[in-house]
């Protein structure tokens, strides 16, 4: 089977994808620092994590860190709107800019999600700091009107 290669994005794709490029890589900040401060967490409760393997296992399995799938999802939505077969549009990046105020409210989202990121928004200042970032990346993908 013959893949196919994505060809270059012209100019006024690139400049419809940057919101999207850089709401993705904040996301990703912002994903890594919940995962470390969640470790820190879980390790001062639970115990140590003996290594990268056990902790991916946590990751992957561990009702604990289940919370975290959202914004894993989210991430993975992101890749695959940018690496898709179809020319990317400004209403398929206000999607997911929609898609991703969900952090910027995460009391009102409810469920455990919001629950979570709400206590590690008051927990951890790096957090904080990550979800400012996103929260400016989901801003300045509105544009004038």
């Amino acid at each position: 089977m013959i893949r196919k290669t994505k060809s270059q994005p012209t100019p006024e794709q690139e400049v419809i994808q940057r919101p999207l490029l850089e709401l993705r890589d904040a996301l990703l900040r912002l994903h890594k620092v919940l995962i470390d401060s969640e470790r820190a967490v879980y390790e001062k409760e639970v115990g140590p994590i003996h290594s990268p393997n056990h902790f991916f296992q946590l990751l992957t399995n561990d009702p604990w860190f289940a919370w975290l799938r959202p914004i894993s999802q989210l991430i993975v939505a992101i890749d695959e709107t940018l690496d898709g077969d179809e020319p990317i549009t400004t209403q398929s990046v206000d999607a997911m800019m929609t898609q991703s105020v969900f952090l910027l409210i995460p009391a009102e989202s409810g469920g455990d999600f919001g629950e979570r990121y709400l206590v590690a928004l008051q927990r951890d200042p790096r957090v904080v700091l990550a979800h400012a970032q996103v929260a400016k990346r989901i801003g300045s993908g509105k544009r004038p009107v």
